[in-house]
């Protein structure tokens, strides 16, 4: 089985309720970490400009680049559900490896301010899974743009897309996203 994310690129307003609502979940302080990030994508010109959002986190790949690039086998994968997961006492940290941040194509991979941090990423709210709770992300979109499970589940219900303004999709690596993508008229 592999959870992942869907995420309707339509209903996202850049309101960064999903991005708080991680932060204050997991206690990341204020800082550059961020679990899941709101990127601005403004393409075409006038008379056709496009704007769109793309919320990013952890895609949870099924080959994810940046488990065979760690030198320290901090990053796993779980077979029972396809999350990916790092052991942040086992990490290197920033200033002596960072390798899974060159690896990720997303920029996945996160690093607080400190000295030497170490690599913190989404986990897609395991512990929320287990009380039958989705991510805290899915659970604060006031514009039901997010949401989360197994990915059998949601390709049956919102299909198999795999663009969006801003994302490139990786055969290789094969993100668990699904995305519902914004109409760019200004191609």
């Amino acid at each position: 089985m592999q959870y992942g994310f869907y995420i309707d690129q339509r209903r996202c307003m850049n309101c960064f309720a999903c991005v708080v609502a991680c932060k204050d979940w997991h206690d990341i302080p204020p800082g550059p970490a961020a679990w899941i990030r709101v990127e601005t994508i403004e393409k075409g010109k006038y008379p056709e400009p496009v704007v769109a959002f793309l919320p990013v986190a952890c895609y949870h790949c099924e080959q994810p680049a940046c488990i065979p690039v760690c030198p320290a086998n901090a990053i796993t994968k779980r077979k029972e559900d396809g999350i990916v997961v790092v052991d942040r006492d086992a990490c290197l940290g920033k200033d002596k490896c960072g390798l899974c941040l060159e690896a990720c194509l997303y920029g996945v991979p996160q690093f607080g301010a400190e000295a030497d941090a170490t690599m913190q990423k989404c986990d897609l709210c395991l512990e929320r899974w287990a009380e039958g709770k989705k991510p805290v992300c899915v659970s604060s979109c006031p514009m039901y743009a997010l949401d989360a499970g197994p990915m059998d589940e949601l390709i049956k219900k919102y299909g198999k897309g795999k663009e969006a303004v801003g994302f490139t999709y990786s055969a290789a690596l094969s993100p668990a996203v699904i995305y519902q993508a914004k109409h760019q008229s200004g191609r």
